[in-house]
């Protein structure tokens, strides 16, 4: 028999270790209370006779609690139970350090091994004491501010608690700033007041210090519609205008003023987007790292300055286009700020007024894999109506109305985030649908004990805790030392059940997607319940996490095995997506794909692999059609 430890390792059975634990326990109790060595060897001899492969080391420890209160040693399960904690306490405590102890000495492989699109390098001194601070929040989560029924779930990979590095502390998730807000009326940072810009250069600098600042008090991603930024190009070029009248009045005709104007208001435009561009790829937040924000390119056609916006996104492509370079002066692609570009009936290509920004979109997909696309139209569908951006890449809020009876979207946030291991409630239940069935509602209970966790650690947090956030317009304009307990309610904020593998128990046959289909409806219409049931603002939330993916089904495979097609694959399939294996048509993936995503409104996105289409522009731009009537968001990737 092998036993799982809890760090993941294998080992093989030593029943000596059950009779030492068992004798250390016997010694601190008197000698009628003990257990004989025949008692002993009775617990041992059940262990082995249950016949399992594998066991987890906490089952065993359970199994002997359990047979110690059989046969009546009461006084000697306890002390017994007391030592089962106190190794744990020791053998925590030895992790975190050596988890600390291998940061500092760059050999702690699960964070050096970020991968290239991180915003956070585990060399560099700042990143690493966040990443301390980090390790000791999450030894602090797991012993003492988790229940430990949550914690054994999460160990175990029944469910995944993200983000315990900061679970310490009342932060929360991702949010869609209030930019509009906080340009509009001005923002405090650091004590000193921001006024509202006076030109697009200076609300260029303004937005890239907000963000500095929003992404330094939370852990999550943010996002920003750069629509407000319109207004600030227009002031830009009334005030050249002006200045130009004043100083040539009667002197140059006013064409020559016109065009000298729209030259330098193009200067003006070109120098504030680098800006913004170098500010979010060099500023370094309090957490080690550049912000993880997303700019949502939004040619909203109700927009009055949607002929300054138009610009502003053409800007912006064009300098991702050209990329940056890193410090050997060769040609890199950004991987910040992401961009989200929103397809519209007059930019699908269908021979709408602004055609040709999706034109330039689509080359820059091809050469940098830049911007994401967000269909209008199926968004529409699905979101009552409304048009917003997600938070970060991919984590959606759910649509809300104001005491005004208007739709809100920006200033709003995220919780956070717990998800479930779908592939190993199919593995457990072993082909009984009855069982998958009832043991699915019995993990969804257990998943939503620890999101109430999340929500719990955030009531009565004080809006001084991040000035930023609730004070100065991020989110809210609070007075100090106000609870942001009203933020949490009532669906103003998400927080979001997340899943992983639904190809796991399912495939993409007519009756794997029946069943596929009957999953995600579960895990819908349940997040609908909890939300009617509390008023809070659940959501179903399809993770794009490729080390969530790692991480269940390396647990899983400790566990039971290696199943074919299940857990030898070493990662399960994301969120609801088809794997990469399948043979599918990349249209057709999409369209079977738009299915879940309906379904999955607290988040959802799906990728393409482009590298067919590298020689050939017209087929990128017939898929870019093709996501404007099909499917809602879709992201783009190298092909592996």
């Amino acid at each position: 028999m092998k036993v799982i430890k809890r760090d993941g390792r294998v080992v093989d059975y030593n029943k000596e270790k059950i009779v030492v634990a068992i004798q250390k326990a016997n010694q601190e109790v008197m000698q009628t209370k003990r257990a004989t060595n025949e008692e002993i060897k009775e617990i041992v001899k059940y262990i082995e006779d249950l016949n399992k492969k594998r066991m987890l080391v906490e089952d065993i420890q359970d199994i002997i609690e359990e047979k110690l209160m059989e046969i009546h040693k009461y006084e000697l399960a306890k002390k017994y139970i007391v030592y089962r904690y106190t190794r744990a306490l020791v053998r925590k405590s030895n992790t975190t350090d050596e988890s600390i102890l291998g940061l500092i000495k760059n050999q702690n492989k699960e964070i050096s091994n970020q991968g290239p699109n991180s915003n956070k390098d585990a060399v560099l001194a700042s990143t690493q004491r966040d990443y301390i601070a980090g390790e000791v929040s999450k030894d602090l989560t797991k012993r003492m501010l988790l229940p430990e029924k949550i914690t054994k779930a999460h160990e175990e990979g029944i469910l995944h608690f993200h983000d315990t590095g900061y679970f310490l502390q009342p932060i929360f998730n991702c949010c869609l700033i209030n930019l509009e807000d906080m340009l509009d009326n001005g923002t405090v940072i650091n004590g000193k007041l921001i006024e509202t810009p006076k030109s697009f250069k200076v609300a260029c600098i303004v937005t890239s210090q907000i963000i500095a600042a929003v992404a330094s008090n939370q852990y999550g991603e943010q996002s920003v519609d750069i629509k407000c930024l319109g207004k600030y190009l227009r002031k830009s070029y009334i005030k050249l205008k002006n200045k130009l009248e004043e100083k040539y009045n009667g002197k140059l005709s006013d064409d020559i003023i016109e065009d000298i104007a729209n030259q330098s208001l193009q200067a003006e435009l070109i120098s504030g987007v680098q800006t913004m561009q170098y500010q979010l790829n060099t500023l370094m937040t309090t957490n080690g790292k550049v912000p993880n924000v997303t700019l949502f390119l939004n040619l909203d056609e109700e927009n009055k300055y949607l002929k300054e916006n138009a610009m502003i996104i053409e800007e912006i492509l064009k300098q991702r286009y050209d990329g940056m370079k890193n410090e050997k002066g060769e040609d890199v692609s950004p991987v910040f700020p992401k961009l989200v570009y929103v397809l519209y009936e007059h930019n699908c290509l269908k021979g709408g007024k602004y055609d040709y920004i999706t034109k330039l979109a689509t080359k820059c997909i091809q050469k940098r894999l830049q911007p994401s696309c967000i269909s209008a139209k199926k968004m529409r569908e699905n979101y009552d109506g409304n048009v917003f951006s997600p938070m970060g890449s991919s984590n959606f809020l759910l649509p809300f109305k104001s005491k005004d009876g208007n739709y809100k979207f920006e200033g709003r946030f995220n919780q956070g985030v717990v998800s479930i291991n779908l592939p190993q409630i199919a593995i457990v239940s072993d082909g009984d649908e009855e069982k998958f069935w009832k043991l699915l509602d019995e993990r969804l209970d257990i998943c939503y004990e620890a999101l109430m966790c999340r929500h719990y650690a955030l009531i009565g947090t004080l809006s001084d805790t991040s000035p930023i956030h609730w004070k100065y317009g991020a989110i809210a304009r609070l007075k100090s030392g106000q609870k942001i307990d009203e933020l949490l309610k009532d669906g103003y904020s998400t927080i979001s059940l997340g899943y992983i593998g639904i190809y796991g128990v399912s495939h993409t046959t007519s009756e794997g997607h029946d069943f596929a289909i009957k999953v995600m409806k579960k895990l819908e219409e349940t997040t609908k319940r909890w939300k009617k049931e509390t008023g809070l603002g659940f959501g179903l939330y399809g993770i794009p996490s490729k080390s969530l993916s790692y991480r269940f089904a390396k647990i899983d495979k400790e566990r039971f095995g290696i199943i074919s097609d299940v857990t030898d694959k070493g990662y399960y399939t994301n969120s609801y997506h088809v794997d990469d294996r399948e043979k599918m048509d990349v249209l057709k993936r999409l369209s079977f794909e738009n299915e879940f995503q309906k379904l999955s409104l607290g988040g959802a996105l799906s990728y393409v692999e482009i590298s067919d289409m590298n020689s050939n522009l017209n087929d990128l731009e017939k898929l870019v059609e093709f996501i404007y009537n099909n499917i809602q968001y879709v992201e783009f990737k190298h092909k592996k």
